[in-house]
């Protein structure tokens, strides 16, 4: 490691998204590597790639630039795209993924460094509990329901109304719709921000459900560990980071093949819609994979790519 200790400034994203979770546990455990403010940064880390565009172009100039890209969608990588990701390449010395999968993608349009590292699952927000049947019952759930979980947003905000279809919202109502024929109760859950497709298409289905729509980390933590199983349905993710919050709880979990599903989930618990009813969770195997992204870890991969980039 090189004894220049770098000086990380992270601009705030404020959208509610999980980077922002990121971006204050990581502020809040590395207080020597932290900048305060941009002056006094040597490192700028953009964590969310498109705000860069709200940090003055003479620091993007005078400082290391990372940047995170978390996945491509089909515009990205379009004329008007690739347009926008070399306007800011200008000012980018290295690039941070997240899975192998962008890691690929990304070494096609660019020859800068790429640093590859998951980002970390905190154990002290998400872990197992031994009073299932109990927090089921303080959630209207009998012991015997089946319920399925799916906590990420599923509509454009533009309306409110229309299926985003990025997060595969059509194909978990497939699922969900077959899993009603096997399941006598069957139960969905659903929190998060705009879920209002789902709820829509359970209410058109007579499907039965539970919406919680603002959950605290410690009630989301306890709705993972009452579920039977949790689907990712998406059609293109970065993580998602309920693989690995899955993972380290125990939660049943099957997944299309995006972001790190491959890298935490067995094969047999991942689907495409032409093989999705034979997919089976594996916990164990989930488990021991999710094991080195544990925050107390996996953390040093971070500060190791810092202390990397203050060489470039």
């Amino acid at each position: 490691m090189n004894n220049n200790k770098p000086k990380v400034f992270i601009p705030k994203v404020g959208e509610s998204w999980v980077v922002d979770r990121f971006r204050d546990e990581w502020l809040e455990n590395n207080l020597d590597l932290k900048a305060k403010f941009i002056f006094n940064a040597n490192i700028i880390w953009i964590i969310a790639p498109w705000i860069w565009k709200k940090i003055p172009k003479y620091f993007l100039a005078n400082k290391h630039v990372i940047c995170t890209i978390h996945h491509f969608e089909e515009k990205d990588l379009t004329n008007k795209g690739l347009e926008n990701f070399f306007e800011r390449d200008k000012y980018v010395n290295a690039y941070h993924v997240i899975s192998l999968k962008t890691y690929k993608e990304l070494k096609d349009i660019t020859n800068k460094k790429i640093y590859y590292s998951p980002f970390w699952v905190n154990e002290k927000i998400w872990f197992k509990l031994d009073n299932k049947d109990e927090i089921r019952n303080s959630f209207g759930f009998d012991k015997d329901d089946f319920i399925v979980g799916s906590f990420q947003r599923d509509t454009e905000g533009k309306d409110l109304k229309s299926p985003k279809l990025i997060k595969g919202p059509d194909r978990f109502l497939t699922i969900v719709l077959s899993l009603k024929k096997e399941k006598n109760k069957l139960k969905v859950l659903l929190a998060g921000t705009r879920r209002q497709y789902l709820i829509n298409e359970f209410e058109k289905h007579s499907i039965d459900y539970k919406y919680i729509e603002l959950p605290s980390f410690e009630k989301l933590n306890e709705l993972y560990n009452i579920l039977d199983l949790y689907i990712v349905s998406s059609r293109n993710e970065g993580g998602p980071q309920a693989l690995l919050e899955c993972a380290i709880i125990k939660t049943p979990i099957i997944s299309t093949d995006v972001g790190i599903a491959g890298e935490i989930l067995s094969n047999q618990s991942i689907f495409d819609m032409n093989n999705f009813y034979n997919a089976t969770p594996n916990t164990q195997v989930a488990y021991e994979n999710v094991k080195k992204f544990r925050y107390e870890n996996h953390i040093n991969s971070f500060n190791k790519m810092f202390y990397d980039l203050n060489t470039i």
